[in-house]
């Protein structure tokens, strides 16, 4: 029996019986491709576009100014804490302070120098290896 026109129009998909969702044979798409644009923008829109401009301006501002406003604090902070650590100083002139380390580090090698000899002196009189005599006296091979 041949096909007849009421046969055919309930085989095909109307557009009310086609699935809204895709098809796994379909390709989804992540939005509708719109049309090119074939004219200028208006004025409305131009309007539109300077003030989302000018708020992500101000948000930006905004932002910044919260950051230096948190700056300034941790600033003030800072100030704050040296003002009070500077006057406990033995010290406060770094040169200086950098100058009598090295006073103080010239006058230990010095001493150190002298307590090496002499327990070199009392190792060659006892007549035993300059580490016994360390041991003997408590000191390690670092000192």
């Amino acid at each position: 029996m041949p096909n007849t026109s009421a046969q055919v129009e309930e085989n095909s998909p109307s557009p009310a019986n086609l699935p809204l969702s895709p098809t796994p044979n379909q390709k989804a798409s992540s939005s509708s491709p719109s049309p090119p644009r074939t004219s200028e923008p208006n004025e409305a829109e131009i309007q539109k576009a300077k003030k989302i401009t000018n708020q992500i301006t101000h948000l930006e501002k905004a932002i910044l100014h919260s950051k230096i406003s948190t700056l300034t604090k941790q600033i003030a902070e800072t100030q704050a804490q040296i003002s009070k650590i500077v006057p406990q100083l033995k010290n406060p002139n770094p040169a200086k302070t950098v100058k009598q380390h090295i006073h103080l580090l010239h006058a230990y090698n010095d001493i150190r120098d002298v307590g090496m000899g002499l327990l070199g002196i009392v190792a060659e009189n006892r007549g035993v290896r300059i580490r016994d005599v360390y041991e003997d006296f408590g000191v390690s091979g670092d000192d």
